[in-house]
Order: C-alpha cells, then sequence, then structure tokens
C-alpha cells in the first residue's frame, strides 16, 4: 500500500511518514500543494494524508480538484483546523475522515487502516447491500428495506452512514459526537438519537456495544 503525504511542518511530516513505514506502508511526503499534486498525477498511490495550510495550494482546493476530475483516491485531512464548519467542508469535498492536530500516531494508523479497508465509505458503490433485507443508496442517501425507503432525518442519516463507514467496528459515542454533530453533545443525547434509530430497523441491525458504543452488524 502506497501513502502520499501533504504536511509542510517538517518534523511531523517526518515522524508521519518513519512511523507508516515501520508499519510497512510506502510512504512518500511534500510539503507544498502544487508538488503534491505533480506527484500524484505521475504515480499511483493508495491513500493521501492532507494538511490544509500548506504553501501552493492548500489542502481543500486540492482535494477539490482531484474529485472534479474524477479522482477518487480515499483521502484523510490531517489539520489544525477544529471548526465545525472546516470539519464539515472536509466531507463536502469528498475526504474520507478528519483527524484534528494535534493526535497520537496510534489514532493515525488506526484511522488510516479503516479508510484502506473499507475504500472510504464504498465510494466506489452506488448501492451497499446492508444485513436483513436492508440497502443503501449512496448517491441518494436512501436507505431501503425490500426496496421500500425508510424515511428518515436528517441527523439520522447521519448515524447510519458513520455506521455503514464503520461497518463491523464499534463507533464510540465520542466518534458520534465528532463525525456527526462536530462538536462536544451529551452522550444521553447522543443514545436518543441512535435509539430513535434503531426503532426503525430490525432490532438486530444495530448493536450495542456495552462501555463502548454501537456497531452495525456485517
Amino acid at each position: 500500500m502506497r501513502i502520499l503525504i501533504l504536511e509542510d511542518e517538517y518534523a511531523l511530516r517526518i515522524s508521519i511518514e518513519e512511523f507508516l513505514e515501520d508499519l510497512g506502508f510506502e510512504v512518500k511526503g511534500f510539503e507544498r500543494g502544487d508538488e503534491f499534486l505533480d506527484e500524484l498525477y505521475n504515480q499511483s498511490y493508495d491513500l493521501i494524508l492532507l494538511d490544509v495550510k500548506v504553501p501552493g495550494i492548500n489542502g481543500f482546493e486540492l482535494l477539490k480538484q482531484l474529485r472534479s476530475a474524477g479522482n477518487q483516491i480515499p483521502a484523510i485531512f490531517v489539520t489544525s483546523m477544529t471548526h465545525v464548519d472546516d470539519l464539515a467542508k472536509g466531507f463536502e469535498l469528498g475526504c474520507c475522515d478528519y483527524i484534528k492536530k494535534p493526535f497520537d500516531l496510534k489514532e493515525l494508523e488506526v484511522r488510516v487502516r479503516n479508510v484502506l479497508k473499507r475504500e472510504c465509505f464504498g465510494i466506489k458503490e452506488e448501492s451497499i447491500t446492508l444485513p436483513k433485507g436492508y440497502s443503501y443508496n449512496v448517491a441518494k442517501m436512501q436507505l431501503l428495506y425490500e426496496n421500500q425507503e425508510i424515511a428518515l432525518t436528517k441527523q439520522e442519516k447521519k448515524i447510519l452512514e458513520l455506521l455503514i463507514k464503520n461497518r463491523g467496528n464499534v463507533v464510540s459515542i465520542e466518534q458520534f459526537c465528532e463525525e456527526v454533530w462536530g462538536e462536544y453533545v451529551d452522550s444521553a443525547n447522543v443514545r436518543v438519537h441512535i435509539n430513535k434509530l434503531r426503532k426503525k430497523l430490525d432490532k438486530e441491525l444495530i448493536q450495542n456495544v456495552h462501555g463502548l458504543g454501537y456497531r452495525l452488524v456485517t
């Protein structure tokens, strides 16, 4: 697996490169967005890690260009920009994950492996087949049961999408707060929304893993 990194902080870039190389990945890093983009067009990579505030082309604009050109390479933003609007913009542009600096390198490993495993929420799939007779249409953001749409609120769709992206893995309450709400939300409130969603589905589809979070069965 080959990973390309855009990070203008030299010490951090080298740390990430060495860490991922120790895990067995082939890694190359750049500090400028334009040089990064040239490399990506010349060589094939399986994943890109993007800082936002870098010389040349910034990370947001770079991913926008890639997606406009039809390039669907999985992308993770690794940035100190932590405002909810920045988080939302990253996902709107087509990133698979968003890591906020500072972070632990072990967290980076978990997120990288998860994105590579799930190929960025099955981005190549128009419809994702789920257990118990359900399917999810990615483009239309529709949950279907035996080809009949199940009405979901906007919040419920975000919860379900996060669970689908992490199929088979436990999603913690903290992850729901960060990726669905973009900010801290009382855990009781999060559980209320999840339980409302669960009541609309087969009771076995979303499992409560005591003390850890929730997961979608596979």
